[in-house]
């Protein structure tokens, strides 16, 4: 193994002493064996018992058939020293057949050291997302996401949907093998009815929901800002669960939906941080110009008239239409499109409704 196995020469003084033992249980249990050719060789608690079970961390699957091959090679070269010329033929065969046992019982050894890697993995992953969105972040729950292999450190959204129809650890391997496919960082879980994912590593957080989305169950998909810590994901959590309960309200909302584009709804829906958002959005950098907080108001919920918001005013056509883009351009929201002026008119009555928001 020295001569032929450069990851041997590589490992350290107890891994190596694991495999060497391997090795020669192998060959031991490969002459009991011989000697009682009527018993079944029990390979797995013979062999790889020989080793403790953290060696399947250490050493891969492909290792470990490498160093079957070679104490195999070792025991068929010493076969001509060892037999006589009319036993080496059944002793040859025997190898054969024992080299085929040792292989399945090495696949079966890793098949369930991936199997209890698999199961724990998802519940610590479960314990994780739980603990956010109980906005129970601590140095334990940071420590169990490094343990999950997250590398993220900025973009992180939370992306919340209705679970998918069928199995629900079927549904969430289908979405963990497609953020895997898109290199994307993922930790999810099922509450209730709804799949939870905080997703990071994507460059671009829309895109990476949108690849995702197809993954959830029938109905909206739901997509928060993104942040750039663990630290920020339990509001943003709290923004999609919320985004989720109002997109309802949105007939035409697309899918998946980012929650900034929920306010309107979230905020009719008695979520006070959207009320908060959409008012300072609105009514609060309206009122900071009063003509632009005039010519909304007027425009909006007299008459959607250019001419009529003009005479209402006293102002030309164009000085309407110049405020209009202004408006657009200082609240992110076009009172000319249905949804912009939907989304304004919201905010402005959110506004007038908080008694240290009413204009002069």
């Amino acid at each position: 193994m020295e001569e032929t196995l450069p990851w041997f020469r590589s490992l350290g003084p107890d891994e190596r002493s694991w495999v060497s033992l391997v090795a020669q249980a192998g060959i031991t249990a490969f002459i009991d064996w011989y000697t009682s050719p009527d018993e079944a060789p029990a390979l797995t608690s013979d062999v790889f018992g020989a080793a403790p079970p953290e060696l399947a961390r250490v050493i891969s699957l492909e290792q470990t058939v490498d160093l079957v091959r070679t104490t195999v090679g070792v025991v068929e070269a010493a076969i001509d020293q060892l037999a006589t010329e009319a036993d080496q033929p059944q002793l040859r065969m025997a190898v054969l057949r024992y080299s085929r046992e040792i292989a399945f019982s090495a696949a079966e050894v890793y098949a369930r050291a991936a199997e209890a890697r698999g199961a724990w993995d998802a519940r610590l992953e479960a314990l994780v997302v739980d603990a956010l969105l109980r906005d129970e972040m601590d140095e334990s729950v940071l420590g169990r996401v490094a343990a999950l292999g997250w590398s993220a450190r900025e973009a992180l959204i939370v992306i919340a949907g209705s679970a998918p129809l069928g199995d629900p650890s079927t549904a969430l391997d289908v979405l963990r093998r497609a953020a895997e496919h898109q290199h994307l960082d993922l930790l999810t879980g099922i509450h209730g009815a709804t799949l939870l994912a905080l997703v990071g590593g994507g460059s671009d957080p829309m895109k990476s929901a949108r690849l995702l989305t197809p993954h959830f169950g029938p109905g909206p998909v739901v997509v928060s800002d993104p942040v750039p810590s663990l630290a920020q994901v339990p509001g943003a959590a709290r923004s999609a669960l919320s985004g989720l309960q109002a997109a309802w309200g949105w007939a035409d909302a697309p899918r998946p939906v980012a929650t900034a584009d929920l306010l309107p709804e979230r905020a009719l829906a008695g979520d006070e941080d959207a009320a908060s958002a959409l008012t300072s959005l609105v009514h609060r950098t309206l009122l900071a110009d009063p003509p632009l907080y005039d010519t909304a108001s007027a425009y909006l919920e007299r008459t959607p008239s250019l001419e009529a918001t003009a005479r209402a005013l006293f102002i030309h056509p164009n000085t309407v239409r110049y405020r209009l883009r202004r408006i657009a351009d200082v609240t992110g929201f076009s009172p000319t499109d249905p949804r912009g002026a939907f989304t304004l008119r919201v905010g402005l009555v959110l506004g007038r409704l908080a008694t240290d928001e009413i204009p002069e």
